[in-house]
């Protein structure tokens, strides 16, 4: 028995289920719920989100957010959540050229935080959507 994990977005419940253990990218690194774990809270960085459950894992990526964990239940709250076959990879990496060319010509009035952030987001997801390539690959032999 594991104990409650809920994802959310401002536009949907992502995720509810017990699970045994998840694993996020809090902002001073990787960081591990198991049930009984401490209370805590910590904001989240731009990651993965890995969920284990009677030994299968599931990965989805995140932007940002926090984690709260009670007793009994762990709640992520985060600007967006994908599962890997949700992302599209076109669009991240046209997202991921974009910010590398505005890094590379910083033009004047360039926020260069909001590009730094922009290509870790659109890395992050061509790397989940990847895990999902990987694994098809894997079970389709």
């Amino acid at each position: 028995m594991g104990f409650m994990l809920k994802i959310v977005t401002p536009d949907r419940a992502f995720f509810s289920d017990e699970v045994d253990r998840v694993i996020v990218r809090g902002i001073e690194g990787d960081l591990a719920v198991l049930k009984n774990r401490a209370p805590l809270v910590t904001p989240l960085a731009i990651g993965k989100v890995r969920i284990t459950k009677d030994g299968k894992e599931r990965v989805a990526a995140i932007v940002d957010g926090y984690l709260s964990v009670q007793k009994d239940k762990t709640t992520i709250v985060t600007d967006s959540a994908e599962w890997p076959e949700e992302i599209d990879v076109e669009r991240a990496e046209n997202a991921k050229m974009r910010a590398e060319k505005r890094l590379r010509e910083k033009p004047n009035g360039l926020d260069i935080l909001r590009a730094e952030n922009a290509l870790k987001r659109a890395l992050n997801r061509l790397e989940v959507a990847n895990i999902k390539k990987i694994n098809d690959e894997k079970f389709n032999r």
